[in-house]
């Protein structure tokens, strides 16, 4: 059966309530460890592998899932074993052994010889076996990633929203932040439920501004949230939205086609598409700075509102 991100510990389709506890209680089991430090070989092995990981999306177009729970692996395994410097095949065949297992995990058929179209390394099936079962001894044979999809569900209950469509386009847009800053570093060190929490407060601030501060101060009372953490984790996910505007905004003004982000996203080819998509992005990127002058993370700004709104 496929493993579904949002429901990690069921395979019920419905998202049943009474797992909230045992997510929480499980996260931080699942999570790197130890947090990488700026120098760490292991920080050069990430950056690489995720841009191996980009290009093969980009080639082979597979479900952003895949992509997102492939690098969950790695971030698992290079936390735990050590790994040989002086060897650059390491990386590509970590990447290739953990997209295969992402997509095992998700049903998903993927060609290895299609994941092995760009020049160098190729290695052979027994291979990727092999280095399948090691990821897997590592990790515990613990596939089943509690990530920030996980929590989306519990945390949009505290959106005073009511139309369906208007929650799903939350859930949307906080879906799409979460695959923008998955490749940023810093987001390691907190825990998926934050990390869940505060793309949801990043993408209410975009799309329900006059409600931001209501949600934020429910989401902020919880027990299971430590509100010194999710201000810095709320902060850490504003810079990747403004990275991944950077990023966009370059793709769109370049002639050539390449991946842009972690994840492969593309854009169109038509110069018109482009040209107006550019100008989008600009006011886009342009408004979320206006909104974080006027005081977005700003606690004392925090705290008059959960006053004068709530």
């Amino acid at each position: 059966m496929e493993f579904d991100l949002e429901n990690p510990l069921t395979s019920l389709e419905e998202h049943q309530i009474d797992t909230v506890p045992s997510l929480f209680a499980n996260e931080s089991d699942l999570m790197p460890s130890p947090t990488f430090n700026a120098g760490d070989f292991r920080v050069s092995v990430r950056r690489q592998a995720i841009s191996l990981i980009s290009q093969a999306q980009f080639s082979c177009n597979f479900d952003d899932y895949i992509s997102y729970l492939a690098i969950n692996y790695i971030d698992r395994f290079i936390s735990k074993q050590e790994i040989p410097q002086g060897k650059p095949w390491i990386s590509k065949l970590l990447v290739i052994s953990c997209l295969s297992l992402a997509a095992k995990m998700k049903n998903t058929d993927l060609s290895l010889s299609d994941l092995q179209r760009e020049e160098g390394f190729i290695f052979d099936a027994q291979s990727i076996h092999r280095m399948e079962l090691l990821i897997l001894a590592r990790l515990n044979w613990r596939m089943r990633s509690i990530t920030p999809f996980s929590f989306l569900h519990y945390f949009l209950s505290f959106f005073e929203l009511e139309d369906p469509p208007l929650i799903q386009a939350l859930k949307d847009r906080a879906s799409d932040i979460i695959f923008i800053s998955h490749n940023e570093i810093k987001l390691l060190e907190y825990k998926p439920s934050l990390i869940a929490a505060s793309a949801l407060l990043c993408a209410s601030h975009e799309l329900f501004p006059s409600q931001y501060m209501c949600s934020r101060t429910a989401i902020s009372s919880l027990d299971y949230v430590n509100q010194e953490k999710l201000v810095k984790c709320l902060s850490v996910i504003e810079e990747s939205v403004m990275v991944g505007y950077e990023y966009a905004l370059e793709a769109v003004s370049s002639t050539t086609k390449t991946p842009i982000s972690v994840l492969g996203h593309h854009c169109t080819t038509s110069e018109s598409e482009n040209t107006t998509t550019g100008h989008n992005l600009t006011a886009d990127r342009d408004n979320i700075k206006r909104r974080k002058l006027n005081g977005f993370c700003s606690e004392h700004a925090f705290q008059l509102s959960q006053t004068q709104q709530c």
